[in-house]
This record gives C-alpha cells, sequence and structure tokens, in this order.
C-alpha cells in the first residue's frame, strides 16, 4: 500500500480518449455499487470499482455522507478512486480469519497494480491504479 497527498487533477472527457476522468456521486447506500458498476469498464476495473464503493459504504457512511467515484487516466494508468467522510484508513483482513465477507481489500491489493490511501480535506480517498498499456510480447 502507498500513501501519497497529492490531489488528483481532473479534466472532463469520454472514456476512449488519451487521458479522461470522470466523477460519479454517489449515495451513501446499497445502491451504490451497482450504480458504479454502470460505467463502461473492463471486468478486473468493474471488480475494483464494486469493492471500494462497497467498503466505503459498509465502513465509511457515517452520517449519510454522499460517497464519489473518480475515474482518471493518465500515461498508461487507469486511476480508481472511492471518497468518502471517514478518514480512518482501512486495512485488508488477514485471510486466517474465517468469514464469509470483508475481504475487499485483499482483492484490491491481488487484483490492482497499486493501491493506497490519501487524506482528504473530508476524509478519505481509497484508490487503486491499474496499468492500461498491453503487454510487451
Amino acid at each position: 500500500m502507498r500513501h501519497d497527498s497529492g490531489e488528483v487533477g481532473l479534466s472532463a472527457g469520454p472514456p476512449g480518449r488519451l487521458g479522461w476522468s470522470r466523477q460519479l456521486p454517489l449515495p451513501p447506500s446499497g445502491q451504490a455499487p451497482g450504480l458504479a458498476r454502470h460505467e463502461e469498464l473492463t471486468e478486473t476495473t468493474v471488480l475494483l470499482v464494486s469493492e471500494l464503493v462497497t467498503n466505503a459504504i459498509q465502513h465509511a457512511s457515517a452520517g449519510g455522507s454522499a460517497i464519489v467515484l473518480r475515474l482518471e487516466t493518465a500515461g498508461g494508468w487507469l486511476r480508481i478512486e472511492v471518497h468518502d467522510a471517514d478518514p480512518c484508513e482501512p486495512t485488508p483482513r488477514p485471510l486466517s480469519v474465517l468469514e464469509e465477507s470483508g475481504f475487499g481489500l485483499v482483492l484490491v491489493e491481488a487484483m490492482a497494480d497499486k493501491w493506497g490511501v490519501r487524506q482528504t480535506v473530508k476524509g478519505k480517498a481509497v484508490w487503486a491504479e491499474l496499468d492500461t498499456q498491453p503487454a510487451a510480447g
């Protein structure tokens, strides 16, 4: 996990362009992961978005504050950020714990090329990055 403090700059633009970003406010409810999955994304991206949004709904939706999903591409990377109002940093659960749920960050850690948490003015942003450049072959 990596921490950074820099704010990600956003610019408007549709997916498919060289560099684009998109911001989607989500309600602090169980509907948020489904709404987030409606974006046109790869399977890995959908899974990461779903896990990060679900984690924010389950653990960080105190006070009914909106959750914001940001997607941004730049320099061959896709960055997924989920902003919420809770400043507490999430931590991956040990695999030895026998439960049916609660392993979202373990999946994020396994599937993302990079991921981390950064503090924001209103809470935190949990982010994951995927390398979108085709593999050399």
